[in-house]
């Protein structure tokens, strides 16, 4: 399908993420990823801050409000807890979390997986989408979030590295 791959090796495609074990017979499943020069420690202490904000296009998903540039000390995310806010609310749910490693979330009627995999001395922070959608529909559902998990993982990866450096 178009869109459904970005930043990601056939090995990390194949690979079990939390998310499947949450939607059967997905008609959507798409998978992105970037490397971070930063340790797994500090990539899950800026994954954790996606419960603050988006971290992707503002204007879009956030009606103009910026993302915290600051990591905040944020407990370990709950299976319960809200997964995001945008909009100036909670949005979606955690339903899954291994701290440290994974963090599973439904939000919109979609299932995604954000994975910290340790790799040397860089992290690769993976993101697996998975939906039971109309077929026609799961295409540009795809290229949406391509453009703005692209822009959340980068801005994720990027803010660890600075904290690493901090």
């Amino acid at each position: 399908m178009i869109g459904d791959r970005w930043g990601v090796s056939d090995a990390e495609t194949h690979r079990h993420y939390p998310c499947d074990d949450l939607v059967r017979d997905p008609t959507l499943e798409a998978w992105r990823g970037v490397w971070v020069d930063a340790d797994p420690a500090t990539v899950w202490a800026r994954l954790r801050q996606v419960r603050l904000a988006p971290y992707s296009y503002d204007l879009i998903d956030n009606l103009g409000r910026r993302s915290p540039a600051g990591r905040r000390d944020l407990p370990e995310p709950r299976v319960g807890d809200p997964f995001t806010r945008a909009f100036g609310r909670d949005q979606g749910r955690v339903v899954s979390v291994e701290p440290g490693e994974h963090l599973t979330a439904t939000i919109m009627g979609a299932h995604m997986s954000y994975v910290v995999v340790p790799a040397g001395e860089r992290t690769r922070l993976l993101l697996k989408v998975v939906a039971r959608t109309r077929p026609w529909l799961a295409p540009a559902l795809s290229l949406g979030d391509l453009v703005m998990a692209r822009k959340q993982l980068l801005r994720l990866g990027s803010l660890a590295e600075a904290d690493l450096r901090a």
